[in-house]
């Protein structure tokens, strides 16, 4: 509290003063204002709805697109009798489905005794008929001992007198090739414990459990070393799938974090980073993953190569790069827009301004819901009709707004990004390939995640190295629609005798569903 005894008489000074304490009266209303934003925030992130999806345009809480209406919207806000309509339903149950006919069938007979087929009239009863009803039963999973037995010969008549020294004596079958060599697994026990680790996010010491449940001892050491030696034999696979990721019309980039143990010069604590990429040729899609313990542009410049095209990212700085590449059309994530706007949408008390953002992205994404399935030329042009004067009167509306909003505000942050990203969130109008979002990569990103949350770290560098060419794998078999399981033991059957120039095959965007049904029928 100010002594009124010791202000000074000078009118000058005051003034002076009281201008500096008004402005130090600003500057603390507004940090309370930001403050009480985040509070909000986060108290909706913690208890409030997950989804970003916005409202459709005929709901009358919805703000309008057009600023004549903005008005109207805070009016309706701001008054105080809210009258909410609850309409009478009628919830009906569901039909339980089907069990699938693939599966075998074991029947189990329940039968009258010879006593209870004794009719009343002296007679015995005949049968009439069936009643069937289908249970589903669980086996647990068994597992089995292969013994290859290699038959030996030798000649008995000569004993190898007539060939000494120019061929052998005696003679045995070849050993059949393998992934691993003198390893007791087989193809398919690496695909199945594979795919347990990177489609499952089940760790090895789950897994350990699980074999030591039906007898098998199976230690997490031993499954850890197989999951290295295993990406040993898939470099040169992998390295074809780096160069169809760079043969498509558009790469799409993203990473997450991850910690790893043993880096060289570095905490056990320290953040390290999983990359992820998404390109390929159309219709043969290419998930790539790449572990790297930095995050700066030069681990996507490893990624993309010599690669020309187009290439969509969000808005990290580590990416600028790109918008100086010769022959690189760089875009932008709308959905990283629609994300921040979202955001101060829910913490703010009254979130027209938001909620009109919001509104307008949403009819972008109600384009591309009507395009989706047009071919890229078709597409582009549908966007310039439809999209480009959407686009532009969100950019003019948004340029109007960066005198308004406090820049310090979520709705002020989220103002800032998208204006400066304008250059790329428009390069969707200028090629139907590049899509609207990167939610695609993101989507990718999640099972790592997942896994993230379940194994918590990778043991060593080498370790993080062979999970990111694993996943690769496998999540790359599932965007071709194909079960990870049995796509990962095609690969490992087939790999150890395939031809350098026979690899291409193994990729699973050029394996079809009926290539596996007919290897895997003869057995």
């Amino acid at each position: 509290m100010v002594d009124i005894q010791t202000l000074p008489n000078d009118a000058s000074v005051l003034k002076k003063m009281l201008l500096e304490y008004s402005g130090r009266i600003d500057t603390l209303e507004n940090t309370i204002l930001n403050l009480s934003e985040q509070n909000r925030l986060y108290r909706d992130q913690l208890f409030g709805r997950k989804s970003e999806k916005t409202r459709p345009d005929n709901d009358p809480n919805q703000p309008s697109l057009f600023d004549e209406l903005e008005e109207t919207c805070k009016e309706e806000l701001d008054s105080e009798e809210v009258t909410t309509v609850v309409h009478s339903h009628t919830r009906t149950r569901g039909h339980r489905k089907p069990l699938p006919d693939s599966l075998p069938r074991r029947d189990v007979i329940h039968d009258l005794s010879d006593e209870e087929k004794q009719c009343a009239c002296g007679h015995v009863m005949e049968k009439i008929g069936e009643e069937v009803s289908e249970k589903l039963h669980y086996i647990p999973a068994t597992v089995e001992v292969e013994r290859h037995i290699r038959c030996k010969y030798a000649c008995k008549h000569c004993e190898g007198t007539e060939s000494e020294g120019i061929h052998p004596t005696v003679k045995i079958a070849a050993p059949e090739p393998a992934l691993i060599p003198k390893s007791f697994a087989t193809a398919g026990l690496l695909a199945w414990i594979l795919t347990a680790k990177f489609d499952d996010a089940m760790p090895f010491y789950r897994q350990e459990k699980q074999f030591s449940r039906i007898g098998v001892e199976l230690s997490r050491t031993t499954m850890c070393r197989w999951s290295q030696q295993v990406y040993a034999q898939l470099v040169p696979l992998l390295e074809i799938m780096k160069t169809y990721l760079r043969s498509g019309p558009l790469i799409g980039l993203d990473e997450t974090t991850v910690q790893v143990h043993g880096e060289q010069g570095r905490e056990n604590t320290s953040t390290s980073y999983m990359w992820v990429a998404r390109g390929g040729p159309p219709e043969k899609t290419i998930l790539w993953f790449q572990y790297d313990p930095g995050r700066s542009g030069r681990v996507a410049e490893s990624i993309i190569g010599d690669y020309q095209g187009n290439v969509q990212t969000d808005g990290y700085a580590g990416y600028n790069f790109l918008d100086s590449r010769e022959g690189i059309r760089h875009a932008a994530c709308w959905a990283h827009v629609r994300r921040k706007f979202d955001e101060a949408a829910r913490a703010a008390k009254k979130a027209v301004s938001a909620k009109m953002a919001l509104n307008i992205i949403g009819k972008l994404y109600r384009i591309e819901d009507e395009i989706r399935d047009m071919d890229a030329a078709a597409r582009q042009n549908a966007r310039q009709e439809k999209s480009r004067p959407v686009a532009e009167e969100f950019f003019t509306w948004l340029e109007k707004k960066t005198l308004e909003v406090n820049p310090e505000s979520l709705m002020g942050k989220a103002v800032s990004y998208a204006f400066k990203q304008k250059t790329r969130l428009l390069q969707f109008l200028n090629d139907g390939h590049i899509l609207l979002d990167n939610n695609l990569v993101e989507n990718a990103i999640r099972p790592f995640v997942v896994g993230r949350k379940n194994w918590l770290f990778s043991g060593s560098p080498e370790g993080a190295e062979a999970s990111a060419g694993l996943y690769s794998l496998v999540e790359t078999a599932k965007a071709a629609d194909l079960d990870p399981y049995w796509c990962l033991r095609y690969i490992f059957e087939k790999l150890p005798t395939a031809s350098e120039s026979k690899l291409v095959n193994l990729l699973p965007c050029n394996i079809s569903r009926d290539t596996l049904f007919e290897h895997f029928i003869k057995e």
